[in-house]
C-alpha cells in the first residue's frame, strides 16, 4: 500500500471509532472514503471486523442502555434482509457494487436529510405498525449486508420508538454487533474477508480504539448538527465519484 492509501485506511478506523461513540452519520462517509482505496466489494469485507471491534467497545461503553424489545421484533426481518443482500453480493462485481453503494448511499442521505419530516410523522404514525417494522428491518439488513451502512435506517427505526438518547444508542449497539458478526461466514463464502484482510485489521485496532474515545471526548464540544451537515455534504461527494468514477 501507498502511504496516502495507509493514511485513508487510518483515517477511517478513526472515523468508525468517533461513529460508534459519537456520529453515526459518519457511516456513509467512511464507506465513500474506503472506496478510494480498495475496490468495493474489498473495501466492504475489510471494513467488516474494522466495524465488530468498534461494535464490542460501543457494547462495553452503553452496556446498561438497552431496550431488548426493539431488537428482538426486529431480528428475523433483519434476517430476510441480510439473505437478500447476500444474493445481491453473489452475483455482482466491484464495479457494478460500487453503482449500487453509490445509489444506497445518495438515498440515505436523502432519508438523513429529511429525517425532522420524517421524525414528526413517524411519532404520530408508525411506533406500533408491525409494517413499518418489517419494512425498516429488511431494509436494514440489506443495506448493512452490502455495505455496512444501514445507520440512517436504524435511527429512523430508533426515532419511531421515542427512546431517550443512552438507549438510543445502547440500543443501535447491540444491533449493530450482533448483525455484523451474523455477516462473517457470508462474507467468508463470498471471499470478501481473507487473511491477509484479517492481518490488516489488526493493525487498525489501536486508530479505532483511539477514535471511540476521540468520539466520546468531542461530542461533548462540536454541535451536532453542523458535523452532521458536514458529513452529509462529504458523504454525497463521495457517492457521485461512486456513481461517476471518471
Amino acid at each position: 500500500m501507498e502511504l496516502f492509501e495507509w493514511f485513508i485506511s487510518i483515517t477511517v478506523a478513526i472515523l468508525i471509532g468517533v461513529s460508534k461513540t459519537a456520529i453515526s452519520t459518519l457511516g456513509i462517509f467512511n464507506v465513500s472514503l474506503l472506496v478510494q482505496v480498495f475496490p468495493a466489494k474489498d473495501s466492504v469485507g475489510i471494513m467488516l471486523p474494522m466495524l465488530i471491534i468498534a461494535d464490542i467497545f460501543a457494547v462495553f461503553y452503553y452496556r446498561r442502555s438497552v431496550v431488548w424489545k426493539h431488537l428482538f421484533s426486529l431480528i428475523p426481518w433483519v434476517l430476510a434482509g441480510i439473505f437478500i443482500g447476500f444474493f445481491v453480493l453473489w452475483k455482482v462485481n466491484s464495479e457494478q457494487l460500487s453503482l449500487l453503494l453509490g445509489v444506497l448511499i445518495l438515498t440515505l442521505i436523502i432519508l438523513q436529510v429529511g429525517k425532522d419530516s420524517i421524525k414528526s410523522n413517524i411519532n404520530q404514525l408508525l411506533p406500533e405498525s408491525k409494517w413499518f417494522t418489517y419494512a425498516m428491518g429488511v431494509l436494514a439488513g440489506f443495506a448493512t449486508m452490502i455495505g455496512n451502512v444501514s445507520g440512517v435506517i436504524m435511527s429512523i427505526y430508533l426515532i419511531a420508538k421515542r427512546l431517550p438518547k443512552n438507549e438510543f444508542i445502547g440500543t443501535g449497539a447491540w444491533f449493530y454487533l450482533f448483525v455484523n458478526i451474523i455477516k462473517i461466514p457470508f462474507y467468508l463464502f463470498l471471499g470478501m474477508v481473507s487473511t491477509d484482510s484479517f492481518y490488516f485489521n489488526m493493525t487498525m485496532i489501536p486508530f479505532i480504539i483511539i477514535g471511540a474515545f476521540l468520539g466520546i471526548f468531542i461530542i461533548k464540544f462540536i454541535p451536532e448538527k453542523i458535523f452532521h451537515w458536514i458529513i452529509l455534504a462529504l458523504g454525497t461527494i463521495g457517492a457521485i465519484k461512486l456513481i461517476f468514477p471518471g
